[in-house]
This record gives C-alpha cells, sequence and structure tokens, in this order.
C-alpha cells in the first residue's frame, strides 16, 4: 500500500474569512460591542493557549468535545477582556466561539484539493488526514466531501498528541503496517515536514515557502509531480 498522510488546515481547507482570530472578531461584531478591534489587535491574545502549543505535553484529561473547549474558553476569554471586553461579558463571549468557529458553511477546499486527490488515487495512493485540529474535524471533512476520499481521519484532539510530536505519526503508522511508500504533505514545516522526518516519513511542504524543506509545492497539482520521480529513482 502506498500512504500518504494529509494535514488539513492550510493544506486540504480553511476556514474562509480567517480561523480562530475571525471567529472572535465575528462574535464581538455580532454582540455589538462597541468596541472597534481589528484582527490585528486580537491577533496576539490568541498565540498561545491552544494544544498545539505544546506538542509535547498530551493532553488525556480531554476526552470529549466539552472537555476540550471547556479548556480553551480561557483562552478566549483573555483575549476579549484584553482588546477590551469587560469580564462578565467576555465569559459569555468566549462561550460563543465554538458555534463560530464551527459554522460549517464557512469551510472551504481549495480548488487543487479534489483534483489531486482523485488523481493520487488513480496511482493507487491511499490517503489519511493527520491533523492537529478541534474535535468535529470529522463534521468538517464530511461537510466538504473529503470523507470519500480518505481512509481514516486523525485528530489531535482525539489522540491527545498534537504534531510534531512523534505519537502522531506513530500511530498511522501502527494503523497501515507495511505501508510503502509513505508521505506526509503538511503546510507547517515544523508540525508537518520535520515531525515526519523523525519517524523517518519524508515531507512535501506546500502553499508557505520555507527554504528548509526539502521538497516544496506552491500548489498541491505539483505534490504528483515530486511523488512520481521519487517511484522512479526507487525502480
Amino acid at each position: 500500500m502506498k500512504l500518504l498522510i494529509w494535514d488539513f488546515d492550510g493544506t486540504l481547507g480553511y476556514r474562509e474569512g480567517g480561523a480562530w482570530t475571525a471567529s472572535l472578531l465575528e462574535v464581538l461584531q455580532k454582540a455589538d460591542v462597541d468596541l472597534d478591534v481589528t484582527a490585528e489587535e486580537m491577533r496576539p491574545h490568541l498565540r498561545q493557549g491552544f494544544p498545539w502549543d505544546t506538542p509535547l505535553r498530551p493532553h488525556p484529561h480531554m476526552q470529549s468535545s466539552r472537555e476540550w473547549w471547556e479548556a480553551l474558553y480561557p483562552v478566549f476569554e483573555q483575549a476579549f477582556e484584553k482588546v477590551g471586553v469587560d469580564g462578565f461579558e467576555a465569559y459569555d463571549l468566549a462561550r460563543q466561539v465554538r458555534d463560530a468557529y464551527l459554522d460549517l458553511e464557512r469551510w472551504r477546499l481549495f480548488d487543487d484539493v479534489l483534483p489531486t486527490l482523485k488523481h493520487l488515487s488513480s496511482q493507487d495512493w491511499t490517503h489519511v488526514i493527520l491533523s492537529n485540529h478541534a474535535p468535529e474535524l470529522d463534521l468538517i471533512v464530511q461537510h466538504l466531501g473529503l470523507d470519500e476520499h480518505m481512509a481514516r481521519v486523525y485528530n489531535s484532539a482525539i489522540l491527545s498528541w498534537e504534531k510534531p510530536h512523534e505519537r502522531t505519526f506513530r500511530t498511522v503508522l501502527d494503523a497501515f503496517p507495511g505501508a510503502e511508500p509513505v508521505w506526509m504533505i503538511g503546510d507547517h514545516l515544523d508540525a508537518d515536514v520535520q515531525g515526519a522526518a523523525a519517524v523517518g516519513i519524508p515531507g512535501i511542504l506546500v502553499r508557505r515557502y520555507q527554504e528548509d524543506a526539502p521538497y516544496y509545492c506552491e500548489t498541491l497539482s505539483e505534490v504528483p509531480s515530486i511523488l512520481e520521480a521519487k517511484e522512479d529513482d526507487a525502480q
């Protein structure tokens, strides 16, 4: 079996308008709070506090969607307070972020995703997702029709480990014993490419160039040529 491990957010899909910062701003705007807050003002207050910000620390205590979001509400609450929202209102607004972020109508696939997945499937590649994400990733994947192309979806919120921790990648390898070759494809050099490399999986960085990446593609449509070239080299 030939196996491709795909990151999701920023690689296959994205939330239209922005992700976490945008979600908090949308909640703020709907609340009709008399504050003119920009993304640049909100973003610095969301740089820490998510599970993937401490990938060496597992989170087995977050066993359900409710527990996962409950752990994030203080982060959102503090962010609202930092931009001037009253403490009591910040508490209430923080608990509205979940619905805003998970609004399925806001989630999109990049245009190059389905053609690339279909082409690679025709070349006998099996696809799985391995993503640092909220617990409801499966719902987003299904809404976008990606589930038809994926053998499995591995989500850090369920695994209790975050990329680039080697346990995330080994979980996938253990589920597909004997898979060869195996590649990781994602838009983060450290979490995706370097994390995979630490367990012997080569990686392709996509969409966000960094010079340290051994392989880079501006679009997913370029990925098959790299895989085909490496297969030819191996023969």
